[in-house]
């Protein structure tokens, strides 16, 4: 997820989504020569807790009824298919 290149002025926290303005912003920090912006001190502070974890993209989930059921399937059998017989 890189949110953090600023667009109309803002940035996005990585943490929450929320958009922050960087001229504005008092809370940042800057990992391996990027800067990242922050609505509150409790988003900084679990970012720099485990950063990789709001960096790496989220898969996508299924929508509806059928994609919950198969979010639930997937989840209960660790992704490995089922055997009918």
């Amino acid at each position: 997820m890189k949110h953090q290149a600023p667009t109309n002025g803002k940035a996005i926290d990585p943490v929450c989504g929320m958009a922050v303005a960087p001229g504005k912003a008092a809370i940042i920090t800057t990992i391996k020569g990027q800067t990242y912006y922050f609505c509150a001190e409790g988003c900084r502070k679990a970012f720099e807790k485990n950063p990789q974890k709001f960096l790496e993209p989220k898969p996508e989930k299924h929508k509806g009824i059928w994609g919950r059921y198969l979010d639930r399937l997937e989840k209960s059998t660790g992704g490995k298919g089922m055997k009918c017989h």
